[in-house]
C-alpha cells in the first residue's frame, strides 16, 4: 500500500521546480546573450574582407566606452568602402563625446564618414555628429542642444532636518567642493563655473569650424535648445534632410562609393554595456522582431544610468537647463 505523500515532501517538490525554472530561464537568457555575441563577432569578421558601407550605431549615453573607440578603429582597417554613423542619443560625458569625435575624424582621413540622425542628437551626440563629412537628418529629428552642463545633489538642508552632519577635514577649501553635504561656497561655485565656461567654450568653437558658421549664426544655435531637422538646415546645424537612403546616394554620387554595396551593421563585442539588464532586454527583444519594446528598454536604461556620469557633461534632458 503506497503511503500518503507527506506535506513536506510536496513543499520541497515545488521548491525543486522553482529552482529548476530560475536555472532553466538563466540557461536561456545565456544562450542569448551568446548567439548575439556570436552573431556580432561574425558579422564583423565577413566585413572584414568584402567590400560594404559599415553602419556603426551611437546609442543611450555617450562615454566613450574603449568597445566603441576600437569598433571604430576597426572599421577603419576594414574592407568598409564608406561609414555611416547612425546616431540617436541625448549625449554623455564631454570628454567621452570628444574622443569618439576624435576617432571619427581619424576614421575619415581613411574612407568618407557621414551621420544619420533619425531621432536624436543632442549636445554630446551633436559633437558625434560633426565628426562625420555630412550630416543628415530627418525632418523631425532633434539636433543642437548646444551647452555642457555639471550636477551635483545637495542634501545639506535634509540632513540639518534630521540633525546628521557630515565633517570634513581636507587640505584646503576647494579640496572635494561642492561636497552635496554643505552649502556651496562663493568660491566653490565659481570654480565649477569656470570649468563648464571653458568646456563651453571649445564646444562653441568646434560647432563654428565644422559647420562653418559666422559668430552670429553661432550665437544663434548655442543657447542650448534643440532644433528640429527642418529648423536645423537652415541654421547650417545639418547638411541636408533624409536618412540612409540619402547618405547612400551622396556616398555614390559626391565620394565615388560603388553604387549597390550592402550596408552592414558593426556591433560592439558582447552585449553587456553601461545599462546591464536594461541592454540584455532591448537586445532580446530586437532579436525576437519587438523592436519598438527593444527602444523602451534602451531609453529606460539611458534615464536609469544618467545618474551614474560623472565629470562634464554634455546632455540634454527634458525640462533642464543644457
Amino acid at each position: 500500500m503506497t503511503e500518503p505523500t507527506s506535506v513536506e515532501t510536496i513543499l520541497d517538490r515545488r521548491q525543486l521546480r522553482r529552482k529548476l525554472t530560475f536555472w532553466r530561464l538563466f540557461a536561456l537568457a545565456a544562450i542569448i546573450v551568446a548567439l548575439v555575441v556570436a552573431a556580432g563577432r561574425l558579422g564583423n569578421a565577413e566585413a572584414h574582407f568584402t567590400p560594404h558601407i559599415a553602419r556603426i550605431e551611437i546609442r543611450g549615453l555617450i562615454t566613450g566606452d574603449r568597445a566603441t573607440l576600437k569598433l571604430i578603429k576597426d572599421v577603419g582597417e576594414s574592407r568598409a568602402s564608406a561609414v555611416i554613423v547612425d546616431i540617436s542619443s541625448p549625449g554623455g560625458t564631454v570628454t567621452g563625446s570628444e574622443q569618439i569625435y576624435d576617432a571619427l575624424r581619424l576614421l575619415a582621413k581613411k574612407k568618407p564618414v557621414v551621420a544619420v540622425v533619425n531621432s536624436l542628437a543632442a549636445s554630446g551626440a551633436y559633437i558625434v555628429a560633426l565628426g562625420a563629412d555630412r550630416i543628415f537628418a530627418s525632418d523631425n529629428a532633434l539636433v543642437g542642444s548646444i551647452g555642457v552642463l555639471f550636477e551635483f545633489p545637495n542634501v545639506y538642508k535634509l540632513l540639518d532636518n534630521v540633525g546628521v552632519k557630515v565633517e570634513t577635514i581636507k587640505s584646503s577649501p576647494l579640496k572635494a567642493s561642492p561636497n552635496g553635504f554643505e552649502p556651496t561656497s562663493p568660491a566653490a561655485r565659481a570654480a565649477i563655473d569656470s570649468l563648464v565656461v571653458d568646456s563651453y567654450d571649445w564646444f562653441k568653437k568646434l560647432v563654428k569650424t565644422r559647420r562653418n558658421m559666422t559668430d552670429a549664426e553661432l550665437a544663434a544655435v548655442s543657447d542650448g535648445r534643440v532644433f528640429t531637422g527642418h529648423q536645423g538646415l537652415p541654421l547650417k546645424l545639418i547638411d541636408a534632410y533624409g536618412g540612409e537612403r540619402e547618405a547612400v546616394a551622396w556616398l555614390e554620387k559626391e565620394k565615388g562609393v560603388a553604387k549597390g554595396l550592402p550596408v552592414r551593421d558593426w556591433k560592439k563585442p558582447g552585449v553587456s554595456g553601461r545599462f546591464g539588464l536594461f541592454s540584455l532586454a532591448s537586445d532580446a527583444l530586437a532579436m525576437m522582431g519587438y523592436q519598438q519594446a527593444a527602444e523602451m528598454a534602451l531609453r529606460a536604461g539611458s534615464v536609469h544610468d544618467a545618474a551614474t556620469l560623472d565629470g562634464l557633461l554634455a546632455i540634454w534632458q527634458v525640462g533642464a537647463q543644457n
